[in-house]
């Protein structure tokens, strides 16, 4: 049996795979958590990989490995190759200053959000590595005097997996590199006017190689894969091609797709990120999604798996009860002083069944939201793939069809960013042509009539609401 790994270094944990290179079949995994906060000094991943590696029983044994991670976290590497200052991560906010200041240096309004789009795909926002440059060069010159590279935190653990100590050495691949603010996945080519713009100079920045180039070697001799951002290699576990698209109902919810051609949406709602393939992965994300139900299970003093049961006790549309989850604010659309409402509330309506009903259509429809917007920028949906916590609820599951109007895959639970890379691996020890299958034969499909009313209703209560937020 030939082994291949793969990584998850994300916002909260550290896993690892061992995988069957042939049929994808799980051998061995491990983990490790990572500490709290917006900033982490990337010590702390890399002892939390050590530990995950040594849980999954080491990777002396694999022919390939690949590293995925969170994406857009900076990582600034001195002239030694030693980290200047914690990294900051995605949801860093402090930078959301530097990111309106780089619009506006652009002409500001529609004319700079398009400018941006035109160049790299993006609008920037507080996520962005371009935009923690610049609150780094502004805010701590002395660190940014010291930064002699800048690299991701797929990119660093690679980088270290390798050995090699030398700053030529980084790499990375198309997937994070379009998460930076300074690369086009349209062009394939980094921006160094736009990073030596935001951030003064041009510090090293990774190669960024094509989905099966070596990035590196592990001691052991076996070969490193580029690696990935986290969404793309989602993407790439549960095996989506053109024409699928991803929701993923975690914390937060993601809605992307494979296209075959880049995405570059003025309004930065879409970011046109690229996938692991040589494809493209525009992606839309949201604030509130599995907390939603988590609100509405608390709200009615039930379990998950009740809350899902009254839900599909109530009728489609749930008599005209509608929910508008922005439980947290919201991010798609840009409402961060937004909050939650409920709508069409009548005595006969005021039941748990209908609450749980429009806490589940309400969800989905800020989701199909974002499946409108990646269809508005030519994305294909012929069915929708559901990962995530949330797609574990019956209820969720049924009603989403429902919702989207077309088919729903739901693949059994599982890593699927480190699947990603580990199948990563495997296409790059093969030096096949393609990825190998490793398509779940588990995974069920759920269809349903399209139910209109559903999301026209929604529609009608998301549109006061964000009347009410714009006039307020």
């Amino acid at each position: 049996m030939t082994l291949v790994a793969g990584v998850d270094s994300s916002t909260q944990s550290c896993k690892v795979v061992i995988r069957d290179a042939d049929t994808g079949k799980l051998v061995r995994e491990g983990r490790a958590a990572h500490p709290d906060g917006t900033e982490v000094h990337p010590d702390a991943w890399w002892a939390a990989l050590q530990q995950a590696i040594d849980a999954a029983g080491g990777l002396d044994d694999v022919s390939a490995a690949a590293v995925a991670g969170q994406q857009h976290g900076m990582v600034c590497l001195d002239e030694g190759g030693q980290v200047v200052r914690p990294a900051l991560l995605w949801n860093d906010t402090r930078s959301a200053g530097a990111a309106t200041e780089l619009i506006d240096e652009f002409g500001g309004g529609t004319a700079g959000r398009q400018a941006w789009a035109d160049a790299v795909g993006l609008v920037p926002v507080a996520s962005f590595t371009i935009t923690k440059l610049r609150w780094l060069a502004r805010t701590e010159p002395a660190s940014a005097d010291r930064t002699a590279a800048v690299c991701l935190p797929h990119d660093w653990l690679t980088w270290r997996l390798a050995g090699t100590g030398d700053l030529a050495a980084l790499r990375t691949d198309r997937s994070d590199a379009s998460g930076t603010g300074y690369w086009s996945a349209a062009t394939g080519q980094y921006r160094p006017d736009l990073l030596e713009h935001a951030f003064g100079r041009t510090p090293l920045v990774p190669t960024v190689l094509g989905p099966t180039d070596p990035a590196g070697a592990l001691r052991s001799g076996a070969p490193l894969g580029p690696g990935a951002g986290d969404n793309a290699a989602a993407a790439l576990g549960v095996g989506a091609c053109p024409g699928d698209v991803i929701v993923s109902i975690g914390t937060s919810g993601t809605v992307f797709s494979v296209a075959d051609t880049p995405a570059a949406d003025p309004s930065g709602t879409v970011a046109g990120f690229a996938d692991t393939t040589g494809r493209f992965l525009p992606l839309v994300a949201t604030l509130n999604a599995a907390r939603v139900l988590d609100a509405a299970a608390k709200m009615l003093g039930v379990d998950h798996e009740r809350l899902a049961e009254l839900a599909l006790s109530a009728p489609a549309g749930a008599d005209g009860l509608v929910l508008v989850p922005y439980l947290e604010g919201e991010r798609t659309p840009d409402r961060p002083t937004a909050s939650g409402s409920l709508h069409g509330l009548t005595l006969a309506t005021g039941t748990p069944a209908h609450l749980a009903r429009a806490a589940v259509e309400g969800m989905l429809c800020a989701l199909a939201d974002g499946l409108d917007a990646l269809i508005a920028q030519g994305a294909a949906v012929n069915r929708v793939i559901l990962v995530g916590g949330g797609a574990r609820s019956a209820a969720v599951r049924r009603i989403a069809p429902e919702v989207f109007g077309c088919p729903v895959l739901v693949p059994p639970p599982g890593e699927y960013v480190a699947d990603g890379a580990a199948r990563q691996a495997a296409w790059l020890a093969s030096g096949a042509a393609e990825a190998p299958d490793w398509t779940p034969a588990d995974t069920e499909e759920y269809a349903a009539d399209a139910v209109p009313a559903i999301r026209a209703r929604y529609a009608d209560a998301r549109d006061h609401v964000l009347n009410r937020v714009t006039a307020g």
